[in-house]
């Protein structure tokens, strides 16, 4: 088996879900992800929704050469089904194998717009998950209208602030039923945490996002866990993404909002947000 391109990733975690406004924010954590594409056929049982297809339609419709007799190999460290971004994190992975096995030399503009549309294809995604991708391939929050192409979306940026560190309490697998409607319904919660990514305030988006979230999914025990999480010294906490998993942002060596997370909850990861790149040439264009 001869490998013919690899890709990397990451996971994230919601600062503003797109459902509720049409604009979404997230922001990339330390869980990667790393996709291989090799020259035959590999089983792949958990890729459920066909994403991986997807991502070779999606590249193909691009007008982009692709390899014959292809397959994949995932490792991903990205809990599936979380709201931890892991579909994105896979699709922006395959694509940037694809991109080097092809020497086809792709923008993240290019990156996103195609994991985009296999995220679309796959049915994994109610929003289009821009904002998810955005996160999976580059580091600080991006604020992202996914109604515009991915060139065209990115309407502020930044990076978060230093010496933060991320508990991501697992609570099982999804129960709620994610409906685009119930969303809709509490637009002035997700008002409050757009009003808060505005002023740069990305914490106290954060919880206030949580907050909507979990009112349109009807999650009490999210609320409850937050509200524990924070009493014991956590700065931000909220559901991400339509869920389960509650993500709790403290300052490094909070063993007491680690020890009520461990409580409640199934597992707890310790990870952190992705570092600020260096001087990144496609970075500069947003400013």
């Amino acid at each position: 088996m001869k490998i013919l391109g690899e890709g990397k990733s990451n996971g994230g975690i919601s600062i503003l879900h797109a459902a509720g406004l049409s604009r979404g924010c997230s922001v990339g954590i330390d869980l990667p992800c790393e996709v291989t594409l090799v020259d035959e056929a590999v089983s792949l049982p958990h890729d459920q929704n066909g994403l991986l297809d997807a991502v070779i339609e999606s590249w193909n419709e691009a007008g982009l050469p692709c390899p014959s007799n292809t397959g994949w190999k995932v490792e991903s460290q990205v809990p599936v089904g979380q709201g931890l971004k892991s579909s994105a994190a896979v699709a922006c992975a395959a694509i940037r194998a694809l991109d080097e096995a092809s020497w086809t030399s792709l923008s993240d503009y290019d990156i996103v717009e195609i994991a985009v549309s296999a995220q679309r294809k796959a049915g994994c995604t109610i929003t289009g998950s821009m904002d998810d991708a955005w996160a999976a391939i580059s580091s600080g929050w991006k604020l992202v209208d996914p109604t515009q192409s991915a060139r065209d979306s990115i309407l502020l940026h930044g990076d978060m602030e230093k010496g933060l560190e991320i508990l991501i309490a697992l609570r099982g697998s999804r129960q709620a039923k994610v409906t685009p409607s119930e969303f809709k319904d509490q637009r002035k919660l997700f008002e409050r945490a757009l009003a808060s990514v505005s002023s740069g305030s990305m914490l106290g988006a954060m919880s206030a996002n949580g907050m909507a979230v979990a009112a349109a999914i009807g999650d009490d025990e999210a609320l409850r866990i937050c509200n524990s999480a924070i009493a014991r010294g956590a700065i931000s906490a909220g559901i991400s993404g339509s869920g389960p998993a509650i993500a709790v942002v403290c300052y490094e060596g909070s063993d007491e909002v680690l020890e009520i997370l461990q409580e409640s909850c199934v597992e707890v990861i310790r990870t952190a947000f992705i570092p600020p790149e260096q001087a990144d040439e496609e970075v500069s264009r947003w400013g």
